[in-house]
């Protein structure tokens, strides 16, 4: 398997020696950390991808503890939060801390939707929709390969 190394590539500046042109400021990630990604992860998070529904670790994972961004480590979202929607992704009602994750418009695919990303990193989650369980009404879409997984145990839970 071969792996991609950073979470999002930089660009090559064309500045003196010493300075930084404003693209390559622009086009570097927000986190510091370089995971390696797969080629899927290196897609869904940093090009904007879906993975195919069904196919992910985490779509029909109910175990206690903590989801994570795979790119920088931010705490996304509680296992106390998702449930089953059938609709092959997984499905969160709620992030575990709002200010963890952004929202913004995506017109993409002749549709409108919300589109989630991780706010300390900006790798791209998964979109939200008006179709989710009650309290909140929301369903986080989430792709597996932007997550990585910590058990209770191991998040100190």
């Amino acid at each position: 398997m071969f792996a991609i190394i950073g979470c999002q590539a930089e660009a090559k500046s064309q500045a003196e020696p010493g300075q930084k042109d404003e693209q390559e400021l622009m086009d570097k990630p927000k986190n510091k950390s370089k995971p390696e990604l797969t080629p899927l992860q290196f897609h869904v998070t940093q090009e904007k991808g879906t993975e195919a529904p069904f196919s992910g670790e985490f779509y029909n994972h109910f175990v206690k503890g903590a989801y994570q961004c795979v790119c920088c480590g931010n705490k996304l979202f509680d296992s106390d939060a998702k449930f089953e929607s059938a609709c092959g992704w997984p499905s969160f009602s709620k992030p575990a801390d709002k200010t963890n994750v952004s929202e913004s418009d995506d017109s993409s695919l002749s549709m409108t939707r919300t589109e989630i990303t991780c706010e300390s990193c900006g790798a791209h989650l998964g979109h939200v929709f008006n179709d989710g369980p009650p309290p909140s009404g929301l369903r986080y879409c989430i792709n597996s390969a932007s997550l990585k997984f910590v058990e209770a145990d191991s998040a100190g839970d």
